[in-house]
């Protein structure tokens, strides 16, 4: 073999080698930038027993035909308790009532905070409580229906609207999710609270935002000025949710009480699913640090867990802002 084969052979290895070595870093890079998490139906088990999951064939709003998880839940979980809600006299402690949402703000709904109403919002038409300091509420289901109505009546003004759980023993909801989600070029923005419907047979946006690992709706945000309008007050408990008889239990905000699973890497704990079937992780990883780089969905990705969103602040009345994920419509 003359000088000039050889070294054109060697020269031929050496590139391929090099070439092979920078086809699998680029395939590296690739896959990193590619990783999909897929649901893990077993939290929703383990947060609460009373939730079944099965798997069955489902077209997601991008046309992709998939399986998904259908997860049937009763709305009242099994992992903290519900309320309370209103406290009895303007003398009760926090201890005795829930919390208000207000301009990004954690409010307990005390005794003081309902005696205070007329200064907190500048309007002397709030008196929630009569002359021995006992707080109107009501106390019938009934009751509760009437004053959830959005055209509530003066028969209801200045009452503390308390719907406990009795109210929807039988109450159950079915959540179809993709068991692997699917990334969008654009994202969706949830319906509207009170924005009219598309036609019959089109597709629809959702406003649920997903889904608590203990299978409470992490519901779109509450019309807090609907709920002041009427001069009513509906407050959340410590765990951020609330009850009407149709909807069930459900939340409005995360506040930390609920079913999470820790990260091994120290991020954000993992509390539910979007309706894309991404995961919804917690505001704040371990020491406390919010993500710096989220998207307007309020999502971002890294190499562990894909795309995934954070949850919004609890005082904002909000989990997440759009899905960038298809869902089932």
């Amino acid at each position: 073999m003359n000088r000039s084969f050889k070294m054109a052979s060697f020269l031929f290895l050496g590139l391929a080698v090099a070439s092979s070595a920078c086809k699998k870093e680029e395939e590296e890079i690739s896959g990193s930038e590619e990783t999909v998490v897929s649901v893990e139906s077993s939290y929703f088990t383990a947060a609460n027993t009373n939730t079944t999951v099965t798997i069955v064939p489902c077209t997601l709003s991008d046309g992709t035909e998939t399986d998904c998880y259908e997860i049937v839940t009763t709305s009242m979980p099994t992992d903290h308790q519900m309320g309370p809600w209103c406290p009895d006299n303007i003398s009760d402690d926090a201890s005795a009532g829930g919390i208000w949402l207000e301009g990004g703000v954690v409010y307990d709904v005390d005794g003081a905070f309902v005696q205070n109403m007329a200064s907190f919002y500048n309007d002397s038409t709030w008196q929630m409580y009569d002359a021995n300091g006992d707080i109107y509420t009501t106390d019938t289901e009934q009751e509760c229906i009437d004053a959830a109505n959005p055209n509530v009546g003066a028969a209801y003004e200045n009452f503390c609207v308390e719907c406990i759980p009795s109210y929807i023993a039988t109450v159950s909801h079915t959540w179809t999710i993709p068991i692997t989600p699917v990334l969008q070029e654009v994202a969706v923005d949830f319906m509207t609270a009170g924005q009219p419907g598309p036609p019959p047979g089109q597709s629809t946006i959702p406003s649920t935002r997903g889904l608590a690992l203990n299978g409470v709706e992490f519901s779109a945000p509450a019309p807090v000025s609907n709920i002041l309008g009427a001069y009513t007050l509906a407050p959340f408990d410590d765990a951020g949710g609330h009850i009407n008889v149709s909807q069930g239990y459900h939340y409005h905000a995360a506040t930390g009480v609920s079913y999470a699973v820790a990260q091994d890497d120290g991020h954000a704990d993992l509390i539910g699913y979007a309706l894309d079937g991404h995961g919804i992780y917690a505001r704040l990883d371990a020491d406390g640090n919010e993500p710096t780089d989220l998207d307007d969905c309020r999502g971002h990705y890294d190499e562990v867990r894909g795309y995934h969103y954070h949850v919004d602040a609890a005082g904002n009345n909000n989990f997440i802002n759009c899905l960038k994920g298809a869902y089932v419509e």
